[in-house]
């Protein structure tokens, strides 16, 4: 295992609070756009996280009113359209590699969003396990909007599971702006607050759930990944093997022996 408390990124803002890291784009006059270097260092980031054991949650943030803007046009998309087939396709290669590294991260990530959350700004926020959102939230797939298909870094797999496949369709095929109550009402958010109590609210999504038994989470949140190619039976005999694992931890232990005592459990993460 590894610390990444005290990790100090280049490319984006860093803090750990407790055990949950807070993660903010940091070009809040461009309303936070990714660059390549950006990319590669969360991608980078979040494939270190899975064998961290003083990091339990992630919480993306919002920074000067946006939370992402998607890629930069001109660091991002603009060098695309020089570029060869061979380094566009290490180029989209290398950003599906971040939402995997986040699928794969082992911890329960939350986007808190505000403001606009656009491109792969979007991808962030659907890549998360849970999404809180402020009314003004704008959300946009709006990769067609710049002659590309909607097809980007997990989009079509992801978001018709989120919305269902009619909504996605629309806003894929569109890129035209999800509102933030279109957004709730349809799955995407899981509630919108005020802005003033955003941040504040999802730290404390984060701090409930890091309280809880960690290693289970990350049990889940591998199954919730692995079983959508899954049919039913081996989803439930994976579901069997997942459940006898944690079933010999200490954690499951602790909260029989609480539970007895008439005890809130306190939960070690093994």
């Amino acid at each position: 295992m590894s610390a990444m408390a005290k990790l100090k990124p280049k490319h984006f803002l860093w803090e750990v609070e407790g055990k949950v890291a807070k993660i903010r784009l940091d070009r809040p006059e461009r309303k936070n756009p990714l660059t390549f270097d950006s990319y590669a260092e969360l991608r980078d980031t979040f494939r270190d996280l899975a064998y961290a054991d003083d990091v339990d949650a992630v919480v993306f943030l919002p920074n000067g009113g946006n939370f992402c803007s998607g890629g930069d046009v001109h660091d991002i998309i603009g060098p695309l359209v020089k570029m060869d087939m061979k380094a566009l396709l290490a180029f989209t290669r290398m950003t599906g590699d971040f939402v995997k590294a986040m699928l794969n991260c082992g911890k329960p990530i939350i986007a808190a969003v505000d403001g606009v959350a656009v491109g792969a700004g979007a991808i962030i926020a659907m890549a998360s396990d849970i999404r809180i959102a402020t009314p003004e939230a704008k959300t946009a797939f709006l990769f067609t909007r710049v002659g590309l298909a909607g097809c980007d870094m997990g989009a079509c797999a992801i978001l018709p599971r989120i919305i269902g496949q009619g909504r996605a369709a629309e806003l894929l095929y569109t890129g035209r702006t999800m509102s933030a109550a279109e957004g709730e009402r349809w799955g995407f958010y899981n509630r919108l607050v005020d802005a003033a109590a955003l941040e504040a609210d999802a730290l404390d999504m984060a701090a409930r759930i890091v309280s809880g038994p960690i290693f289970a989470h990350s049990i889940t949140k591998t199954q919730l990944n692995q079983e959508w190619s899954m049919g039913l039976d081996q989803a439930i005999e994976a579901e069997a093997q997942a459940q006898a694992i944690c079933m010999q931890t200490g954690d499951f232990e602790r909260a029989y022996k609480a539970f007895v005592a008439k005890e809130k459990p306190v939960f070690e993460g093994n």
